[in-house]
């Protein structure tokens, strides 16, 4: 079947979609079988063939060469297949070719449905091959619409979908507005390609960086580890293969620049860069920071340590509700455990008390024992009495006089915390009783002046009394 200006059509349509012109000829084939069925019947053997040549499309149909034809349907004499094949012998299969006029609306039908498929089809499969190789990237989309929390982010040629967990807390976002996510997966269902984005995932933080800093894009500097807090707070910690360039340095850049387009990119977000260290103390403390350390005490068996800080950095190393200290667990993988220098101070003393049944056993020993990870009565009460037969001065029999003090100590420090617990609520009880008391008063003092019509007259305090004290005082010392 000859249509004009077809195979035009073919490469405009295959340049404009960007699909391969092979996928479109194969539609029109098969658009031109299904409409030959639906005339001719199913169970025909037709094959549809476009001729590039002349820019028509040829209808055939498989007929069995025989010598006596019984079903002309799906057979030919020899005779006439030598008119198509000169070649052919009997029992081969010959294509005879059709006339395929009046095939006109049928086949346009046919046709548009299939090539509307097909074009879909392949659109769907260079989509996905294309975002396919994008995962794990940074990619700039426009918001389309809200869909149940989720957000539809147009990308250019596809459409993706951000969901209310990948997304930041406290951010909002309007339809038109711009936004940056990362490509977390790309998957292919039957409506078209699922892209996934996010802007909670710790990937997105590390590639923002590479993003910004020329030297991990060089691999100079490397992001050894991150922890992420969306919206509220994030660590790094950095390395460099070139001892001349400082990780940390690289990654802030010029007064703050190459850091502050990444705070601003995740909205505010604070980012701490942290230096990598092999050393697991050095390390930590570093991932504490900006809190000073005054001491660890590692275990390496539980991967655990105790740091201690002076008391006025305390607040500092936990951070606000944990956060500060959750983000170093993440970051280095070690369990930490913050005291304050006041209360190691106190676990010393009682360590010391403890060893003190042995002659000659003080506070050396505690020191000692504090160094190896006991850092509490319990811990000495359970500890393996060959830890304790290596200090100086102790024995076996020692050790166990020091394991059963410190059990009896444990127990009267626990009922001396109890006491301290309870007297803290009765005193906190009596405090909010004579605070709402006075604030009784105070309401009836104003009831009372608001009936007499006269305010209620000002009790001294310290405060307005320290003027007079200086007035008197002030001519003594112009007399001396």
């Amino acid at each position: 079947m000859q249509l004009p200006g077809l195979k035009r059509e073919i490469d405009q349509i295959a340049k404009d979609k960007g699909i391969n012109r092979d996928l479109i000829v194969e539609a029109l084939e098969e658009a031109m079988k299904q409409a030959a069925r639906r005339k001719y019947g199913q169970e025909k053997e037709l094959e549809a063939r476009f001729n590039d040549e002349l820019g028509e499309i040829e209808l055939f149909e498989f007929r069995t060469v025989v010598t006596e034809v019984n079903d002309p349907e799906s057979e030919i004499t020899l005779a006439a297949a030598h008119e198509f094949d000169p070649e052919a012998e009997e029992g081969d299969e010959i294509g005879v070719k059709l006339e395929t006029e009046g095939f006109g609306r049928i086949l346009a039908q046919t046709a548009k449905q299939v090539i509307i498929q097909k074009v879909r089809d392949a659109e769907r499969d260079i989509i996905f091959n294309e975002y396919r190789d994008r995962k794990g990237e940074v990619v700039n989309g426009i918001v389309r619409r809200f869909e149940k929390g989720s957000l539809i982010v147009d990308l250019g040629r596809a459409e993706a979908v951000l969901p209310a967990k990948e997304q930041v807390p406290r951010e909002n976002y309007r339809p038109g507005e711009r936004v940056r996510a990362y490509v977390m997966d790309v998957s292919s269902q039957t409506k078209g390609p699922q892209i996934l984005l996010s802007r909670a995932s710790i990937e997105m933080l590390t590639k923002l960086f590479e993003q910004e800093v020329p030297e991990m894009y060089e691999g100079i500097v490397t992001i050894e580890s991150a922890a992420r807090e969306p919206g509220g707070r994030s660590k790094i910690a950095v390395a460099s293969r070139d001892s001349d360039v400082d990780p940390v340095g690289a990654c802030v850049g010029m007064k703050g620049s190459r850091v502050q387009a990444v705070v601003q990119e995740l909205r505010g977000e604070r980012i701490d860069i942290v230096p990598y260290s092999l050393d697991p103390a050095r390390y930590v403390c570093s991932a504490l920071s900006p809190a000073a350390v005054s001491k660890v005490i590692i275990d390496e068996a539980e991967k655990s340590m105790d740091v201690i800080v002076p008391d006025d950095q305390l607040s500092l190393a936990i951070g606000r509700r944990g956060q500060n200290v959750r983000l170093a667990v993440q970051l280095t993988g070690w369990r930490i455990d913050i005291k304050s220098e006041s209360k190691m101070r106190e676990v010393a003393q009682w360590l010391a008390e403890a060893v003190s049944v042995v002659d000659g056993c003080g506070e050396p020993e505690a020191e000692i024992l504090l160094q190896q990870g006991i850092a509490s009565l319990e811990d000495l009460s359970t500890c393996q009495s060959e830890l304790l037969s290596q200090l100086p001065g102790i024995d076996e029999a020692g050790a166990g006089r020091i394991k059963a003090r410190a059990g009896e100590l444990a127990v009267q420090k626990a009922e001396e915390e109890a006491r301290a617990a309870e007297e803290a609520v009765v005193r906190e009880a009596e405090e909010a009783a004579a605070a709402a008391a006075a604030a009784a008063a105070e309401a009836a003092g104003e009831g009372v002046a608001s009936e007499s019509g006269e305010p209620p007259a000002e009790e001294a305090t310290p405060e307005a009394a320290a003027p007079d004290a200086e007035a008197t005082e002030a001519p003594a010392e112009d007399k001396a």
